[in-house]
């Protein structure tokens, strides 16, 4: 009784719904009305909607490798596999100095996994058993069942009042004073259409959350040490390679010199001609003495 009453103010509102606007359009005709409690008679009620989804938290022996599994029993329950992310979180890396030009690289990593599956709703609790028994253990488990059967017939009976409606506009039966109304019940219609369809997959196939990790791993490598502060050469070496370059700045301080055997030759002739001038012209170039006072 709940059920009818429920049915016929679900239809009183499409119908009310359909009649306003002051004037846009007529009232719809008794046969409307009728024809969407026949569609809602017609709403097989008694086959529930009901969409399941779940959820595990589990931890296993290597990540990398149940994953795949997980895939192949995905692909034996006839489900597929929406979403697959892996990762690693590094710990702080730690390197032991093992000789002079290599150390010993620690690194510590946790590795964790998630994924999304697809099975048909009556395998689904086969399915969460059989990946139950791939873990360790498990710290999070739950099964959620939503009822969408209300849901899933307001929309039928929503669709159903505005295929009514179109179909009487069609047929000049209610007269629309804006031309958009039209495409605004099509574009409604669509969206029931596509509401009760994606209701509809829900129910058939169940959503599984997969979330599962494992132990850190640790990691050794030898590696060469990269601070270029640790090559450095011998003592004696270096001081060797010291006299040479002692002995090749010498030679590089004559060999600029020679490249300036222009500059010497100009420098002499112009102290020969200073000495001839001199010698010639002695007065020019004696030196004065003091004035003496006369006072």
């Amino acid at each position: 009784m709940k059920t009818r009453a429920l049915i016929a103010l679900l239809c009183a509102a499409m119908a009310l719904y359909s009649c306003r606007g002051n004037g846009n359009y007529s009232t719809l005709q008794n046969e409307s009305s009728d024809t969407a409690l026949v569609a809602a008679d017609s709403v097989a009620f008694d086959q529930q909607k009901l969409i399941k989804t779940a959820g595990l938290t589990f931890k296993v022996t290597n990540v990398r490798k149940i994953g795949e599994e997980v895939t192949t029993l995905t692909d034996q329950y006839s489900g597929m596999v929406m979403n697959h992310h892996l990762r690693s979180d590094v710990s702080p890396i730690k390197e032991v100095k093992l000789d002079d030009d290599s150390v010993m690289r620690v690194s510590a990593f946790n590795t964790y996994a998630d994924m999304t599956v697809k099975v048909p709703a009556e395998r689904l609790t086969a399915f969460v058993s059989a990946v139950n028994k791939l873990g360790v253990y498990t710290t999070v488990s739950n099964m959620d069942i939503e009822d969408n059967t209300l849901q899933y017939l307001e929309s039928q009976l929503r669709m159903d009042s505005r295929k009514e409606l179109v179909k009487q506009q069609k047929q000049g039966r209610i007269k629309l004073k804006n031309p958009q109304d039209v495409l605004i019940f099509k574009d409604a219609l669509v969206d029931e259409q596509i509401n009760t369809k994606r209701i509809d997959a829900a129910v058939k196939y169940s959503t599984v959350s997969l979330n599962f990790f494992q132990n850190s791993t640790i990691i050794k490598e030898r590696i060469p040490d990269t601070d270029p502060a640790i090559y450095n050469i011998s003592f004696l070496l270096r001081l060797k390679q010291s006299l040479v370059n002692g002995v090749l700045l010498v030679a590089d301080v004559f060999i600029a010199l020679a490249n300036l055997w222009v500059f010497v030759m100009i420098g002499v002739a112009m102290w020969l001609v200073y000495k001839y001038y001199r010698k010639k012209h002695p007065a020019l170039f004696a030196a004065k003495g003091p004035v003496k006072s006369t006072v």
